[in-house]
Formats: structure tokens, sequence, C-alpha cells
């Protein structure tokens, strides 16, 4: 470890010793997956107890409005938990943003459900790295910078939202509000690999349901009367799937709708996913996708309504997120850490905040590994040292300005 000064010393000691092994177990009890209202409330409930020990006013914002295509065709409201939202000193000379989001992939009648040590130091369960383990780490480094004097010269603001994982619909507009006026901003996901790496540049990414229409006949007697909604559908995803680029990944990924065997089919829904990896990437798919509908609404004589769009802009490694990446390293280093950063395929809250011309580092939280799946993990030294990574990333950005 290099030679830190007292304050960045005092600081990285209690943040590392912070109790944050047992508030990942006591929060990862908690079936928070996106759809769950009920676990997210009380997931929400546990994180403003926790997140009460620091200064500011805290409050749980409602989510915004949202509005998705259902497998009929039809548009539908879809509900949504609160976020959580810290403001701290908001007239202070360096005024960061820190999110993260309470949010998992696992459904309530999800197998997985339960934390289990699968060696010396090692935990398996739901949300344990991504991202329980990160909103711990987030807490004990803000815990540590609150107590030396310098912290009257940072304000912040803290954004835990609900739905991460299905895109943040319900909670962009709230991010972007908060990212301005915004230095630097941190987000807790986990390191992009078990060593520690952080994400670096990212593509964007959007997702599109295209609701076809067609026209329903007996598929015996009159079926030239028909127009199979469902054989334009599979075209659509076919002209799709091949209009890919090397900067645009195009993923057709579920087709719904059909009818009886005898009926020839008038409604079809498509699903895609789309990653631009940069905005003329965006640009161009936008184009392929008003050509691709023309074209087989054309040859079909169906009718083809759009819904969904780009909710993650593309992140690029711009001047001003390289040198924020190089202070963390920084950090990193003086600590005894090795870190380094590389481009990722994945999407984050963190390409949101970019696009706001705020730097970002959206891969400060643990170490492990498998998320999203029955074997994610926690490497729990890793809590230790990323909180105290964080404490003194946050202490030399307040230093700074």
């Amino acid at each position: 470890m290099a030679e830190l000064s007292s304050s960045e010393r005092a600081v990285v000691e209690r943040a590392g010793a912070e109790p944050m092994i047992d508030q990942v177990l006591s929060w990862a009890s908690v079936n928070s997956g996106s759809r769950n209202l009920a676990g997210l409330e009380r997931m929400a409930d546990l994180l403003v107890d926790a997140f009460s020990a620091l200064p500011g006013i805290l409050r749980l914002d409602d989510p915004a409005p949202v509005e998705a295509v259902d497998a009929a065709g039809r548009s539908v409201k879809i509900e949504h938990g609160r976020h959580l939202h810290l403001n701290v000193r908001p007239t202070a000379p360096v005024q960061l943003l820190l999110t993260g989001h309470m949010d998992t992939v696992y459904a309530t009648d999800h197998p997985f459900q339960q934390t289990r040590w699968i060696e010396d130091g090692v935990l398996n369960g739901p949300g344990v790295a991504d991202m329980k383990g990160g909103l711990s780490v987030m807490l004990a480094a803000l815990k540590a910078v609150e107590q030396i004097p310098i912290a009257d010269r940072l304000g912040y603001q803290v954004i835990i939202n609900s739905d991460e994982e299905v895109g943040s619909p319900a909670s962009a507009a709230l991010l972007a509000r908060a990212a301005q006026g915004k230095a630097a901003a941190l987000t807790y996901e986990p390191a992009a690999l078990p060593v520690g790496t952080l994400a670096g540049a990212r593509p964007g990414s959007g997702n599109f349901s295209f609701v076809v229409r067609g026209r329903s006949a007996h598929a015996g007697r009159n079926p030239e009367e028909g127009r199979n909604a469902l054989v334009a559908a599979a075209e659509l995803a076919l002209r799709l799937a091949m209009s890919k680029t090397p900067g645009l990944s195009i993923n057709p990924a579920r087709i719904e709708g059909g009818s009886p065997n005898n009926v020839v089919p008038d409604l079809a829904v498509l699903r895609v996913n789309m990653r631009p990896r940069t905005t003329d990437d965006q640009e161009i798919a936008s184009r392929l996708i008003a050509k691709a509908l023309d074209e087989t609404s054309a040859a079909h004589e169906v009718h083809i309504e759009a819904h969904g769009g780009f909710g993650r802009p593309p992140k690029p490694l711009t001047e001003e997120a390289e040198a924020l990446f190089e202070l963390v390293e920084a950090a990193a280093t003086d600590l005894g850490q090795a870190i380094a950063w590389r481009p990722t395929g994945g999407v984050c809250d963190g390409n949101n905040i970019a696009a706001c011309g705020v730097p970002v580092v959206d891969t400060m939280g643990v170490r492990g590994g498998k998320i999203h799946s029955e074997e994610e993990y926690l490497i729990v030294d890793s809590l230790a040292e990323r909180a105290a990574l964080s404490a003194l990333t946050i202490l030399r950005l307040a230093g700074e300005s």
C-alpha cells in the first residue's frame, strides 16, 4: 500500500470495517425480483433504515408510469417499485451521483432463493453480487467519508432504483434529473471480471415489440383471403437478423400469437433486442427497422406497429470518463489493488448517466461472478476492498475541485 494521508488512511480503515457481510446476508434473504412489488417494498424499507445513517433528505420516489405491449398486442400498464433517493448537501462545491439497484432477476417462483457458503470466503446467493453486495459497499464508503472534515465540501445524490434489471423504464427520468450538474458518478454493478476489472465502453440497448396485424381466414376453404401475421412476423425477424453489422447486434428473441391450425393467424408479436456500439450505429438501426417494416408490410399486406426504443444509449469511453477511470486506478494502486478496465457487451444505468454528459465508472461493486444464474457468487474479501476503493475515490474527487 502506498503512503496515504492521515485523512485517507482513516477513511479507508473506517470503510473496510463496516459490517457489510451481515447486510448482504440480510438483504439477500428478501426476494426483490423486478416484478415482486411486495418484496421490493420490503427491500426499500430495509435500505431506508440503512441509509438513514447518512445526512440529507431521504425519501422513496414513486415510479414513473410505464406501458408495454402484451401478447395480444394491447398496451398495458406495468407496475414498478419505489426508488430510494437521498440528497446530501446540494449546495456543496463538489457534487457526485452514486447509483445502484435493489431489484434482482429472480422471481418469487424461481428456485434460487437462499444463500449458502460455497467455500470459506465465497458466498452463493440471489443478488449477493448483483447488487446487494454493491449497495453495502456504497453505504460503507459514504459512512466513512462522512466522518472527516472534508465531507463539508462534498454533496451527492444516491439513487437506488427498483427496475434496473428490466431496463430502468420507471427510473430513467429520475436518473437523468439527478445527473444534472454532477462532476462524476459511481455505479455499483459488480466488477466485470472476478479479479476486479472495471467495465469501460458499453454498447447501447433497445427493446422492441412489433405488433403484426393480418387477416384471419379458414386455412382450408379460403386461405388466400387471409393475411398470415405469424409468417410476416417470422420474415420480419429474419430481415432484422440478417441486417446486423459489426457495430450492431440484433437478437429476435420471441414471437407470440398464432391461431388454431385451421385458421390463418391475424396477430403476432415479435420481440427484438438491439445493441448498437455507437450513436451512429443506433441511427443505422433506426433506419434498418423502418426499412424492414416497410418491406415486410408490403410483401404480406399486413399492418405492423413498432413499440419500444433504445432505453440504454451507447456509452463510449470519453476523455472525461477516461480521466475518472485513471483516478480510480490510481486509488486502487495506492491501496495495493491491481485494477484495469475493458469494453463489455452488457448495459446498465451507467449508459443513461453517461448520456447526460457525466463521466461514470459503473462497476464499483464487489468481485464475484456468474450473475443472473443460480451460481451467482460474491468474494467476501472484496467487500472491504471495494469499500476502501470507493471511499478513497470519493475523498479524492472531493479534494480535487
